[in-house]
């Protein structure tokens, strides 16, 4: 629901209306009583959307989608491999160390 500003002519009491977008524009002024007010232009306020469907990656080819997991996949494999080396060299140093 959003937020409405009105403005009232009479009296020149300004004020904001937490409303539906079906509910009618508000006439009578809260301050003065007269049936002077009027709806104002609001700038409004960024829209937020949930769910799927909104994202520029929600769109992907399925072609895109395997070329990315298996990319993915080589990148986290040779993580793994860079890692067993590491491991592997400093037992090796230990090993010399203690000899």
């Amino acid at each position: 629901m959003p937020t409405y500003e009105y403005q009232c002519s009479q009296c020149g009491h300004a004020f904001e209306e937490f409303q539906s977008i079906t509910a009618q524009p508000i006439k009578k002024c809260p301050s003065c009583g007269k049936n002077k007010v009027q709806r104002l232009i609001g700038c409004g306020a960024g829209l937020i959307f949930k769910g799927s469907g909104f994202y520029e990656t929600d769109y992907r080819s399925e072609n895109y989608k395997k070329a990315a997991k298996s990319e993915k996949e080589s990148g986290d494999s040779s993580k793994k491999d860079s890692s067993k080396k590491k491991s592997n060299n400093s037992k090796k140093s230990e090993g010399k160390k203690s000899e």
